[in-house]
């Protein structure tokens, strides 16, 4: 059992972290602002074309997209949630990059799923500009993909470097010289 919790102490800490901060945030703005409602402090208007907090109902995906498929996501929830925590230790110790990318997804994953099986949709509320309104687990996801995209682009980097760098050490033999 200590076996077990060491390998996913990481991935626990990192994605309960996320779910307390999803959850809290959620849970103030659907105590504190009518559905549909926006707030913002009065110190802060001058953010208001920008950036404010609305209270929202979301049945789709992350950002709004594909409304009313809230049972869809909730099972693909369980899926991803369980697939995160199936490759979780086969995952490279060094691989910094693809454990807290699977971290903060499997944390936000959670979060929503929470919603979804509490009270039936998920609670955004951060709406910035004109982009769609989101919450923490929906930031937490993207910016998960984000940390999983650049840890490959790096790595991928790191060993092209390291090949060129094989490639001109090596020695030249008789048979490549004209």
């Amino acid at each position: 059992m200590k076996k077990l919790i060491q390998r996913y102490r990481a991935i626990l800490i990192i994605a309960l972290v996320i779910v307390i901060l999803d959850q809290w945030t959620k849970g103030w703005v659907r105590t504190n602002i009518q559905p549909g409602a926006t707030w913002l402090p009065e110190s802060l208007a001058w953010l208001s074309p920008y950036a404010r907090i609305v209270h929202w109902y979301n049945t789709g995906a992350a950002f709004g997209m594909f409304k009313d498929a809230s049972m869809v996501f909730t099972v693909l929830a369980f899926i991803v949630i369980a697939a995160i925590i199936f490759y979780y230790p086969q995952v490279e110790r060094n691989d910094w990059s693809l454990r807290l990318a699977l971290s903060m997804q499997l944390g936000g994953a959670i979060g929503n799923l929470i919603d979804r099986m509490t009270i039936g949709h998920v609670t955004d509320f951060v709406s910035v500009g004109t982009f769609p309104v989101f919450n923490v687990a929906d930031a937490s996801i993207s910016v998960g993909a984000a940390v999983l995209f650049l840890g490959v682009f790096l790595q991928e980097r790191a060993e092209k470097q390291e090949k060129a760098k094989l490639a001109a050490t090596e020695p030249v033999s008789e048979n490549n010289v004209e």
